[in-house]
């Protein structure tokens, strides 16, 4: 079936700088955040649903109320006893970002322990999403549990996005990110990485060496992004396109602007087919989300690009 989403991942409570020393709570995390995107430009005739793992707290009954809110289902949420959600908290300066996060007993990590939860969840589902940060929160048994079922759904032809969403703070070793990184890769159809993550930490001297890299994979599709010099697209066996980036006056927050852009380019794609269209509306998307604070941009501001 192709009008089911789902995303899989950690969705954290989020905490940002207010009015003078106050912080606001929100909820948010990469794969989330994208689900949060896709929901608002999928047709509603699409299914959005949300796989992770979350405690028995009333943070976690918070956190479950708020995706609901989005329209996001949460029918594939398992709750655990004795976890609650992961929190982190954004640092501004001059529109970058860093983050602190506190998620050592984060229920999310044990998203794939359920294995028949798991499969049935993808088997239901059209399109599959998970990123790098999935990966690295996940015990080795679990990265591979999860692994297994994704490359089965890609074999059975649904299409399984990958963003390798590189975050050298979450792994024990540079080697084993690397080779996760890469196992999770070839598990994908689309591959959408970020060209800063992948010179960095793979070295790669262009553009091109990173879709060079992900093809011999086994990857069909690849959009490299790379920040305001643009996004550059190579799928199937056609040669790569550019994509500029949209301009942008003034940068407010650049948190979740990569995620906003696979959940804007995800749903354009899979209703209309047009990866070159596709980017061109990821793109003016994620120039808007950065023009505003927080992950999550509500949608009525979003709604000139629709």
């Amino acid at each position: 079936m192709a009008d089911r989403l789902l995303s899989i991942g950690e969705c954290m409570v989020e905490l940002m700088q207010a009015e003078g020393d106050l912080l606001r709570k929100g909820y948010a995390g990469d794969t989330f955040n994208t689900a949060y995107y896709a929901r608002i430009f999928l047709p509603q005739d699409w299914s959005v649903d949300y796989l992770t793992a979350v405690g028995n707290d009333t943070v976690s009954d918070d956190m479950l109320a708020f995706i609901e809110s989005t329209g996001v289902g949460t029918s594939h949420i398992r709750r655990v006893e004795g976890r609650s959600p992961g929190l982190y908290m954004i640092h501004l300066k001059d529109g970058e970002r860093s983050f602190s996060y506190w998620r050592s007993v984060s229920a999310a990590k044990t998203l794939a322990d359920d294995a028949d939860h798991l499969r049935a969840a993808i088997e239901a589902s059209g399109i599959i999403v998970f990123s790098g940060i999935t990966l690295a929160i996940l015990a080795p048994p679990a990265i591979e549990t999860l692994l297994s079922e994704l490359r089965r759904a890609k074999a059975a032809g649904k299409t399984v996005v990958f963003d390798p969403n590189i975050r050298p703070r979450l792994w024990d070793d540079k080697a084993t990110m690397r080779d996760t990184i890469t196992a999770g890769a070839r598990a994908a159809s689309l591959v959408m990485p970020s060209f800063d993550d992948e010179a960095t930490h793979f070295g790669d001297a262009d553009v091109a060496a990173t879709i060079s890299r992900y093809r011999s994979l086994g990857v069909d599709n690849v959009v490299v992004k790379d920040g305001a010099a643009g996004v550059t697209l190579a799928f199937g066996n056609a040669a790569p396109e550019f994509v500029e980036s949209a301009k942008v006056d003034r940068i407010v927050d650049t948190t979740s602007a990569g995620d906003s852009f696979n959940g804007a380019f995800i749903a354009h794609h899979a209703v209309n087919g047009d990866a070159q269209s596709a980017a061109r509306f990821a793109a003016a998307t994620a120039a808007t989300v950065i023009q505003h604070h927080g992950a999550l941009v509500a949608k009525d501001k979003l709604e000139p690009l629709q």
